[in-house]
């Protein structure tokens, strides 16, 4: 870290007890407290000075003269982070390729161990820019760009844990925050006022969900962290639970240096960041890591979780096996049954659907599976039938929008999914984004909507939340089974996925 960025923080962590010793001090002690302030201050200003001149690190060249963006980040569940094929993708990851293909350069993603190395390094001039869901501080030398999300802070810990009710029963606690964070700064100044409070670091490359995770176990009293990392977790840890609000709100944002010799890059981010906002982009990347995982409650959490135990065992070959004959990602086929039926072979609706994986007796017939109330040959029918939808998809529609889509047409059919298209034109919406469709599909049982189709009212929204809660389930199941074939975790659905 800069010496820089360093002087900067501790001055601003400990500027309160530098204040009240002021005021304590008299006589001689005064004295003696000027000399030993002077010399502080001339200490950190020949920090300033030195990191300033230091010839040991160049700055950063210009992004095109360089002929990259440069980014500090560090490794995290929502911004940044390796995937099952080996790739970095997240929600700022994505932002940033496509801010990168606008300005014609490569993104080039420089990891750091925290928040605090990566933001020194654009303090320092090594990056252009830091991005790792970081919120705006106004007291270190830096330029934020406009709000890429807005953050809601929490606190929490195993539901085994006392509940705070007011701020004061904080005391005697213990939070964990991330050093260098504006949540940090934020709990020292609870901490002024709440003497009893114990603020506590994790060490260095420790990420948001391994914290969560210790605090599900007990390993953590109370842990400082946002709403969406929180409700990432919780599908994982049931036993997760918020403890108490914290009266801070915040946005995520890029940060920069604070004298820019170049002027096109601020701009030209600014400009990007307004007409994702305008365009969708910002909306449909957000839906695609997050949009989905405040669903599920916690008894489903648990069922869920619990099935995968007792249950999934006895049917998992024969979703490997399906995924071997259609090429589905078997993990997405257990998904669908789940939702389906809980993995009940015997399972039948009101509506004469049954066994694993839901089957009508025509799609049944259709696919050649003679007992629906096999689960051998229903989730072999059930692959197929995914499959076949799938491939009547037009191409537009990319992964993982085409995912989401095959999984309402299973519920609506082929029919019903044209339908909320079609409605989805016709109210000015994209067809092939998953985001403006979401919006769409309860619109199809509302009369004014449903005239204008042949097939009558569509319980879209039943698609929806289907839809929407096998998104949760696989995203369980991906994290309990690690993808055997990368080609499936490219594609999401099938080898021959052109995405």
């Amino acid at each position: 870290m800069c010496c820089v960025f360093t002087a900067i923080q501790y001055a601003h962590r400990h500027r309160a007890g530098i204040i009240s010793l002021i005021f304590s001090c008299s006589g001689v002690r005064l004295r003696l407290f000027h000399t030993i302030l002077v010399s502080f201050i001339a200490f950190l200003f020949a920090a300033i000075v030195i990191a300033v001149i230091s010839p040991s690190h160049s700055r950063v060249e210009n992004f095109r003269e360089l002929g990259e963006l440069r980014v500090a980040t560090r490794v995290d569940a929502l911004s940044y982070r390796e995937d099952e094929r080996g790739t970095y993708a997240g929600f700022e990851h994505d932002l940033l390729v496509a801010l990168g293909q606008r300005l014609g350069v490569p993104v080039r993603f420089v990891p750091y161990p925290d928040t605090e190395h990566a933001l020194g390094a654009v303090i320092d001039g090594q990056a252009h820019l830091a991005a790792a869901g970081l919120t705006p501080d106004s007291h270190l030398p830096l330029a934020w760009t406009s709000g890429l999300r807005e953050v809601d802070f929490v606190l929490v810990g195993s539901t085994s844990r006392r509940h705070v009710l007011r701020e004061r029963d904080l005391n005697g606690r213990i939070v964990t925050v991330r050093q260098g964070t504006k949540l940090a700064t934020l709990m020292e100044t609870v901490k002024q006022h709440i003497p009893g409070l114990t603020i506590a670091h994790p060490p260095p490359n420790t990420d948001d969900q391994t914290l969560l995770m210790q605090a599900a176990a007990g390993r953590i009293d109370l842990l400082a962290t946002d709403r969406v990392n929180y409700a990432l977790a919780k599908r994982l840890a049931p036993k997760l639970t918020i403890v108490y609000d914290l009266p801070f709100k915040s946005t995520v944002s890029w940060a920069m240096p604070l004298l820019q010799s170049d002027g096109e890059l601020s701009g030209a981010i600014n400009d990007f960041l307004n007409e994702s906002a305008g365009n969708g982009l910002l909306a449909s990347t957000a839906d695609r890591y997050f949009g989905h995982i405040r669903r599920l409650d916690h008894y489903d959490l648990t069922f869920f979780l619990k099935r995968i135990q007792e249950r999934l065992p006895r049917y998992i070959a024969y979703f490997h096996d399906a995924e071997k004959k259609t090429g589905m990602d078997w993990r997405y086929l257990a998904a669908v049954s789940y939702q389906e039926s809980h993995w009940d072979p015997e399972a039948t609706s009101y509506t004469g659907v049954r066994g694993i994986m839901m089957l009508t007796i025509d799609t049944a017939n259709r696919l050649g599976v003679e007992d629906r109330l096999d689960p051998k040959q229903a989730i072999l029918g059930g692959a197929r039938y995914l499959s076949m939808l799938q491939s009547k998809l037009p191409k537009e529609i990319l992964y993982p929008d085409r995912m989401w889509m095959t999984t309402a047409a299973y519920n609506i059919g082929p029919g019903g999914l044209n339908n909320a298209r079609a409605l989805a034109r016709l109210l000015g919406k994209d067809d092939t984004a998953w985001v403006d469709l979401k919006s769409v599909l309860p619109l199809l049982a509302q009369p004014q909507y449903a005239t204008q189709f042949k097939s009558g009212p569509v319980r879209g929204g039943e698609a929806l939340i289907m839809a929407e809660n096998v998104r949760n389930f696989y995203d369980i199941l991906r994290h309990t089974y690690p993808a055997e074939n990368p080609l499936l975790a490219e594609s999401g659905l099938t080898v021959k996925s052109t995405h």
